[in-house]
C-alpha cells in the first residue's frame, strides 16, 4: 500500500485533509486563508500533472450554475459506449451504459469490465489497456508508450471493441505509471484525429486520481467514468489504522459506506467544478476542456491536450518523465537501507510543515512583518521584504521571475513623491464582518481611514452604528461597500454611505463559487447585520441572479451608480485567459474601477479544489486586462486595481508597471493584525481573535490600527525606494511603464527554464494613443434621468418631510425609476427614512429595469401598467404596488405584469403585485412583505427574511435554500408540494394566527391594486383559507422557538445566545 501510495504521490496531509473528510462527510473538504505556495511548473517538488492545470470559470459573459439551491436543472449521471448520430434517433442510441456519478466503485469496473465475457452484450465489449511504461527509458519510454496504447485503442475498436478501460495498475520497480490525465487525453486526441471517438466509450482505472479537481480533469479531457482504485483503498487503509487511534476520525467505519461517501463527495464536487461554467450535465462536460494549463509548453498541448490554452510555456515530455521517475525513485529506492525507513512525504501543501512545500508566510516572515510594524522599525520591515522577495526570486511567483531594467537612471529618493500620496492608492481586501471578528474589521478601517486609503467591509454588510463618522475621533466606517450575490446588509443606507461600490463578480480563492459563511460563525449579531437566521450557514449564489450578461452588468452599475451618485462603481473579476475581453465590456459597461484579483487570494472558507486549482496569477490577468483596454481605446476611462498576495512594495511597482493604478492587501494587513495563518477560519476556532465570533476567542485579539498603518506607509517608503530607482518622481508616472521590467536571464530551474513569460511583458499596442491610466471619468448619464425630475418635484419631501403626491408618465427607457430620490431621501434622514406614504408617486406606463430599486420607507411608488425585471431589487423600507392599466381588458390573474428577479435582496417594506410575474420571485428576500397572484420557477429561493404571499400558481424547486421567512402559497390544485424544494423547508397547514394575517395582508393588497383574485378570496375566506399552505424553514422555525421560550423563561442574553447556537457549536 505505502509503496503504491508513493509512486502515485500521496502525502499524509492528502489523506487527512482531503480523503479523510471526503469520506466522512461525504461533501467536499473546506479550508480558508488562500494559497501562497508556488504553481506547479515553479515548484522543486515533483508534481502531478493534474497540478499543471487551473479550472476556467464563467464571470460576467454568461453565469456560473447553482449547483446547490438548483440542482434540480443538473445531471451528474454519465453514459459509457458508443455514441450514434445525433439526428437518427434509433434503438442504436440506447446501447450505452448509463451510470448515476462519474465516479464508480471497484464492483462496477469489474461488471463494466466483464460485461460481454459471456457473449450477451457484443455492443458492449470492452478491452483494458495497461497505462505503464519502463521508467528507467525516460521520455523516450514514455513516448514509445503513449504511441503503442493509441494504435492498440484504433485496433481495438477496429476489432469490436466499444468501452475501453485505460489502468496503470501493476506498476513495479520497471515499470512505472503513465500520468492518467496524459494518457486519457492522448487517446482521446488520437481517436478524434481518427475519426473513432463516438464507437467508443472511455473509462479510467486510476491510481494518480482522489481529488475532484483531478476526476474533473478525466472528464473534461475525455473519460466517461473515473475508477480511483487506490484513493478507496487508502480510505479501508485508514479504517484499519484508525481503530483505537482516531488519525483520520474513520476508526470503526464501514468501508462500503464511507467510499460511497466519498464517491457522492467526487461527484458532487465535479457537479460544482462544471457549474462554475455554467454547464448542467457530465454529459455537455466530457471532453470539453474548460481548463487552461499554466506551466506546460505548446509542443505537448498541441499533440496531447489539443486546444488547450497555455500561454507561458513550461515543462515537456521529458520533465513529466522526470517528475514520473522521481516518485518512482521513492517508492523503489535502490538502496536496500532507505527502503526500511519509507514513509508518506508530509505534503505541506495546505499548511506550513517545515519538510513541506514552500510558503511565502511561513513563521519567519509572519515573525519579522509582526515584529516590524508592531515596534516600529522600517529596518526589520526591509529583512521582511527582502526575505519574501528572495523567496519569490527562487520561484515562487511568476513576478520572481521579472526584472527590474538595469539600464534605467535612478533620481535621489527627496526627488519622489511623499508617502502620504502613495498610500491613498492602497486598500484592504474584502474580508466580511462575519468572516472576522467586528474588533479586526474595525481596525482595518479605522487604520485606512488614517491614511486616506480604503477598507472593504466584503460581502457581509456593516453594522448601521459604523456608517456615519463620528464628529470626533476614528471613523470606523469602510470606504468601500461590496455588492455580492447574495446582497447580504445591501440596504439604501448602506450604499448612500460609501466612496466605492464593488460588485464582486468572482473570488480569487473560489472564483465561480459564492462567498461562504459556516453556520457555527452565524451567531445572532452576524444573522443581524446580513439579515439571516443565527446558527445557518451562508452560502451566497455562484451568480448574481441580476446578471446573466455585460448588459446585465451594465444594468447593476447603472443602479448602483443611481444608489449613490457621488461613489465609484468596481466590478471585481479574477485572472483567467480571456480577463482582458471581460475587463473591456466592463469599461463599455461604465464602471470606474475594474479589479483584477490573483488565483492565490485569502478566503475565510473555500472548497480546498477551488482555494488550489481555479483562476490564474494576477501578473496574468492584468497585463492581459491592460494591454486589451488600450487595445481598443477604453483605459483611460476606467482604473485598474490589483490584488492577490501582495506583500512587498517590490509587488506594487511590478502590479503599477503591469498597469495596476490601486492596490489591495488583504493577508498581510491580518498578519500585522496578528494572524499567525493556522488556516482555521472556516472552523471558528481562531487561537488569535481574528477570523472568529466566539466572545472568548475574540477577548485575544491584540491588534491595533497603528500596525497596520505602519504597513502601509513602510510599503509605501518601499515603493518610493523603487521609484527612485527606476527614475519616477511619482507612481503615477510609473503606471503601465512595462518596459520598465525584464525577464532574469539565468533561470537554471529544472522546469522552470520552460517557462516564456513575454506575452506579460509585451509593450501593449496603443492605436488610440490613450494614456496608459485612467484620464477621463465615465459618463454615467444621470442628469438625463427621469429621478431628477422627482428629485425637483419632492424637494419638499426630501428637504423638510412634507408630503407630496405627484404622477409622472414612464416608459420602458426609464430605468432604475425612484433609485435616485431614495438616495436623496436615505442620505437627509437617515436609514430610518421618513413616514410611510410622506412620497406618493403614481406611475402610468411600462417601466424599465431595477424599478425602485433600494427605495427607502416613506416613498410609495404605485405603477399602472407593467414592469421589467428587478422590480423592488434592494427594497429597503419603501412601498412598491404594480397593477395593471385602468385601460386594460385582460384578468390580471391570467397575465404576466412584471419580469424575472422581483425583490432580489429586499430587506424591508412591502410589494403588491396584481398580476403573475417571471422566475424567482423574492430570491434572497431578507425582510419584505410581498404578495403576487402567481410566480415562475425557483421562488423564494434563498431567502432569509420577511414573508411572502401567493395568491396563483407557482413554478417547480420554491423554497430551495430558503432558510428564514415564511412564504404562503395557495394551493388551487392540490399539487404543490410536489413543486417545493423540501430540504430545508416544511410545508404546513395555516394556523389561526396564519389565516388571520393572510386575511388582513390579502385585504391590504385588494386595497392596493383593486386585484378582482384577492376580492373573490375575501368573499369566501372560510373555503379559500383552508387550501393555504405555509413553507415553513425548519432552523427558523426552531430559532424562532428558542426565542419565544427563553423570553417566556426570562433567560439572560448570553443563555439565549448559547441556546441558539448549540446546535451548530455543541
Amino acid at each position: 500500500m505505502l509503496r503504491r501510495q508513493q509512486v502515485f504521490g500521496y502525502t499524509h496531509e492528502e489523506l487527512k485533509i482531503i480523503l479523510a473528510p471526503m469520506a466522512k462527510s461525504g461533501a467536499e473538504p473546506i479550508g480558508s486563508m488562500g494559497t501562497d505556495t508556488p504553481i506547479a511548473v515553479l515548484s522543486a517538488r515533483p508534481r502531478l500533472l493534474f497540478d499543471y492545470f487551473q479550472q476556467l470559470f464563467a464571470q460576467v459573459t454568461n453565469p456560473p450554475l447553482d449547483a446547490i439551491r438548483e440542482e434540480v436543472v443538473t445531471s451528474i449521471g454519465t453514459a459509457v459506449g458508443p455514441e450514434s448520430n445525433l439526428l437518427e434517433a434509433g434503438p442504436e442510441h440506447c446501447r450505452q451504459l448509463v451510470l448515476p456519478f462519474p465516479v464508480i466503485n471497484n464492483d462496477h469496473l469489474a461488471k463494466i469490465i466483464h460485461i460481454n465475457d459471456d457473449g450477451a452484450y457484443p455492443h458492449l465489449k470492452s478491452v483494458v489497456l495497461s497505462g505503464l511504461y519502463r521508467v528507467a527509458e525516460g521520455e523516450a519510454g514514455l513516448r514509445s508508450a503513449l504511441d503503442s496504447l493509441r494504435q492498440q485503442a484504433s485496433t481495438e475498436i477496429e476489432m469490436g471493441a466499444r468501452i475501453i478501460v485505460l489502468s496503470d495498475r501493476n506498476s513495479d520497480e520497471v515499470f512505472a505509471p503513465i500520468p492518467s490525465l496524459l494518457l486519457t487525453s492522448a487517446i482521446h486526441h488520437h481517436l478524434i484525429r481518427e475519426k473513432k471517438r463516438t464507437q467508443v466509450g472511455l473509462i479510467v482505472e486510476s491510481g494518480d486520481a482522489r481529488e475532484v479537481h483531478h476526476m474533473a480533469l478525466l472528464v473534461g479531457y475525455g473519460a466517461g467514468a473515473i475508477n480511483p482504485y487506490l484513493a478507496f483503498e487508502s480510505i479501508e487503509d485508514m479504517i484499519s489504522a484508525d481503530d483505537g487511534k482516531g488519525l483520520h476520525g474513520l476508526g470503526g467505519a464501514d468501508a462500503q459506506k464511507v467510499i460511497a461517501s466519498y464517491i457522492k463527495s467526487a461527484g458532487k464536487g465535479v457537479l460544482k467544478v462544471m457549474s462554475k461554467m455554467g454547464v448542467s450535465t457530465v454529459a455537455s462536460y466530457t471532453g470539453a476542456q474548460i481548463f487552461e494549463a499554466l506551466g506546460l509548453n505548446s509542443e505537448l498541448v498541441d499533440e496531447f491536450f489539443t486546444g488547450t490554452v497555455s500561454r507561458v510555456g513550461g515543462i515537456g515530455l521529458g520533465e513529466i518523465a522526470q517528475e514520473v521517475a522521481a516518485r518512482h525513485a521513492i517508492a523503489h529506492p535502490s538502496r536496500p537501507d532507505q527502503r526500511i525507513h519509507r514513509q508518506l512525504e508530509i505534503g505541506g501543501e495546505y499548511q506550513w510543515r517545515r519538510e513541506g512545500e514552500h510558503h511565502l508566510f511561513n513563521p519567519e516572515t509572519v515573525y519579522k512583518l509582526q515584529h516590524a510594524t508592531r515596534s516600529g522599525r522600517y529596518d526589520v520591515f526591509k529583512q521582511y521584504t527582502k526575505s519574501v522577495d528572495d523567496q519569490s526570486r527562487v520561484l515562487s511567483t511568476l513576478r520572481g521571475l521579472f526584472e527590474f531594467d538595469a539600464t534605467r537612471k535612478p533620481i535621489d529618493l527627496s526627488e519622489v513623491e511623499p508617502v502620504e500620496n502613495i498610500v491613498k492608492r492602497f486598500s484592504t481586501g474584502a474580508m466580511s464582518y462575519g468572516s472576522i471578528s467586528a474588533e479586526v474589521h474595525e481596525t482595518l478601517a479605522i487604520a485606512m481611514n488614517r491614511i486616506g486609503g480604503k477598507s472593504n467591509t466584503g460581502e457581509g454588510g456593516e453594522d448601521s452604528e459604523r456608517l456615519i463618522a463620528p464628529a470626533t475621533g476614528d471613523s470606523k466606517r469602510s470606504a468601500i461597500k461590496q455588492v455580492a450575490s447574495g446582497r447580504f446588509g445591501v440596504t439604501s443606507e448602506y450604499l448612500v454611505n460609501a466612496d466605492d461600490l464593488q460588485i464582486k463578480m468572482a473570488q480569487g480563492a473560489k472564483p465561480g463559487e459564492g462567498g461562504q459563511l459556516p453556520g457555527h460563525k452565524v451567531y445572532p449579531w452576524i444573522a443581524k447585520t446580513r439579515y439571516s437566521t443565527p446558527g445557518v450557514g451562508l452560502i451566497s449564489p455562484p451568480p448574481h441572479h441580476d446578471i446573466y450578461s455585460i448588459e446585465d452588468l451594465k444594468q447593476l452599475i447603472h443602479d448602483l451608480k443611481n444608489s449613490n451618485p457621488a461613489a465609484r462603481v468596481h466590478v471585481k473579476l479574477v485572472a483567467e485567459v480571456g480577463i482582458g475581453t471581460v475587463a473591456a465590456g466592463v469599461s463599455k459597461a461604465k464602471a470606474d474601477v475594474v479589479l483584477i484579483s490573483g488565483h492565490d487570494g485569502g478566503t475565510g472558507a473555500s472548497p480546498l479544489t477551488s482555494l488550489k486549482h481555479a483562476g490564474g496569477p494576477w501578473e496574468l490577468g492584468l497585463a492581459e486586462a491592460q494591454q486589451t483596454l488600450l487595445l481598443n481605446g477604453l483605459r483611460d476611462r476606467i482604473v485598474v486595481q490589483a490584488d492577490g498576495q501582495l506583500k512587498t512594495g517590490r509587488d506594487v511597482i511590478v502590479a503599477a508597471l503591469l498597469g495596476a493604478e490601486e492596490y489591495g492587501f488583504a493577508t498581510a494587513p491580518l498578519v500585522v493584525s496578528g494572524c499567525v495563518m493556522m488556516r482555521v477560519c472556516h472552523l471558528d476556532t481562531c487561537p488569535v481573535g481574528i477570523a472568529t465570533q466566539n466572545p472568548e476567542l475574540r477577548k485575544r485579539f491584540n491588534g491595533k490600527p497603528e500596525f497596520v498603518v505602519n504597513f502601509f506607509e513602510y510599503i509605501a517608503e518601499e515603493v518610493r525606494e523603487y521609484l527612485a530607482l527606476l527614475g519616477f518622481r511619482t507612481l503615477q508616472e510609473a503606471i503601465g511603464c512595462v518596459e520598465a521590467l525584464d525577464t532574469r536571464t539565468a533561470v537554471s530551474h529544472w522546469k522552470a527554464r520552460g517557462l516564456d513569460i513575454s506575452p506579460i511583458l509585451a509593450i501593449p499596442q496603443n492605436p488610440y494613443k490613450q494614456t496608459r491610466h485612467q484620464s477621463v471619468a465615465q459618463e454615467h448619464g444621470l442628469k438625463d434621468a427621469l429621478d431628477t425630475e422627482l428629485i425637483n418635484a419632492c424637494s419638499a419631501a426630501i428637504e423638510d418631510g412634507i408630503a407630496v403626491s405627484i404622477s409622472r408618465p414612464v416608459g420602458n427607457v426609464n430605468r432604475t425609476v425612484g433609485t435616485m430620490l431614495g438616495s436623496a431621501v436615505t442620505k437627509k434622514w437617515g436609514g430610518g427614512g421618513l413616514p410611510d406614504d410622506t412620497i406618493s408617486i403614481r406611475f402610468d406606463g411600462s417601466a424599465g429595469q431595477s424599478f425602485g430599486a433600494f427605495i427607502p420607507r416613506g416613498i410609495s411608488l404605485t405603477l399602472f401598467g407593467d414592469s421589467n425585471d428587478y422590480l423592488g431589487k434592494g427594497l429597503s423600507g419603501g412601498k412598491i404596488v404594480l397593477r395593471p392599466s385602468e385601460r386594460a381588458t385582460f384578468a390580471p390573474e391570467e397575465n404576466v405584469i412584471a419580469g424575472n428577479v422581483i425583490g432580489y435582496g429586499a430587506t424591508s417594506g412591502q410589494i403588491f403585485i396584481n398580476g403573475l410575474v417571471g422566475e424567482r420571485f423574492c430570491v434572497r428576500n431578507s425582510g419584505v412583505t410581498a404578495v403576487v397572484e402567481g410566480v415562475g420557477d425557483h421562488g423564494c429561493e434563498y431567502m432569509t427574511g420577511g414573508r411572502v404571499v401567493v395568491l396563483g400558481a407557482t413554478g417547480r424547486n420554491f423554497a430551495a435554500g430558503m432558510s428564514g421567512g415564511v412564504a404562503y402559497v395557495y394551493d388551487h390544485d392540490g399539487t404543490f408540494d410536489e413543486r417545493v424544494n423540501t430540504e430545508l423547508v416544511d410545508v404546513l397547514d395555516a394556523s389561526v394566527t396564519d389565516r388571520q394575517w393572510l386575511l388582513e395582508i390579502i385585504t391590504q393588497h385588494f386595497v392596493a391594486t383593486n386585484s378582482p383574485l384577492a376580492k373573490r378570496m375575501m368573499d369566501s375566506w372560510d373555503a379559500v383559507a383552508d387550501r393555504f399552505r405555509v413553507v415553513m424553514p425548519r432552523d427558523y422555525a426552531r430559532v424562532m422557538g428558542i426565542l419565544e421560550s427563553a423570553r417566556t423563561e426570562g433567560l439572560s442574553e448570553e443563555e439565549t445566545l448559547q441556546r441558539v447556537m448549540e446546535p451548530v457549536n455543541g
